[in-house]
């Protein structure tokens, strides 16, 4: 691809902004190094860190594109290389809400006051459980005291959506991003993806009528007063 000038990449981000505003490059940090394998081994263990052309390829896309609209999925371990990278290129980096509220709560990554203002909030990804479902199923009785703390406000099942969304709405956050799901106020049941499954995922959809007027005015209220409009 580098003996190329990085067309395919090119002709990939091309094409898929007639569709969308903006990407997100999943597993970010393989764009400086990546984990090699020999081919036939039946694990991951015996691999190395290999280097990638991360910088002469987004060198290549920010000229074809004057203002790079790419978001970095940048969870878990993340090397000083990889964040050098996107300050340089000034790419923003994910947070996520639903890993806010754990041990070491006030200065992680995650809770809101810690936040960059070049970044994204999420209140949960596509791997995730929907805020609702996180509560009911998987927090922990710590990460269920650090919210209220943090929100001081009682929780529920049935706000700690609303709760989750109004924090990430008042954030920092250059954007927030909100799941449908989490703005229906839907369980594990809407879930989209359970990482590490090989079947039933990425199968449910919202369906007509679940989105209403009422809905819609609150979220724009809650747009109106974060100055988010």
């Amino acid at each position: 691809m580098r003996k190329t000038g990085f067309s395919w990449w090119i002709s990939r981000v091309e094409h898929l902004l007639t569709r969308v505003d903006h990407l997100r490059i999943d597993h970010f940090r393989g764009l400086v190094a990546f984990w090699e394998i020999p081919a036939g081994s039946e694990t991951a263990v015996n691999g190395r860190w290999t280097p990638a052309p991360g910088d002469e390829l987004i060198l290549a896309l920010s000229r074809r594109f004057a203002c790079l609209p790419v978001i970095a999925e940048d969870l878990g371990v993340i090397t000083p290389d990889v964040s050098d990278l996107m300050r340089r290129f000034a790419i923003p980096g994910m947070k996520v809400l639903l890993f806010a509220f754990g041990d070491g709560m006030p200065t992680g990554p995650h809770i809101p006051h810690q936040y960059p203002p070049d970044c994204i909030v999420y209140t949960g990804t596509h791997d995730n459980n929907p805020v609702r479902g996180w509560y009911a199923a998987e927090a922990t009785e710590t990460e269920k005291v650090n919210l209220a703390r943090y929100s001081g406000t009682q929780v529920t099942d049935g706000t700690v959506g609303e709760i989750l969304i109004r924090l990430a709405m008042m954030s920092g956050a250059r954007t927030a991003i909100i799941p449908i799901q989490d703005l229906l106020g839907l369980g594990e049941e809407s879930r989209i993806n359970r990482p590490g499954t090989e079947s039933g995922n990425w199968r449910w959809r919202v369906l007509p009528g679940q989105i209403s007027d009422e809905l819609a005015g609150r979220m724009r209220e809650m747009a109106i007063i974060s100055g988010r409009y």
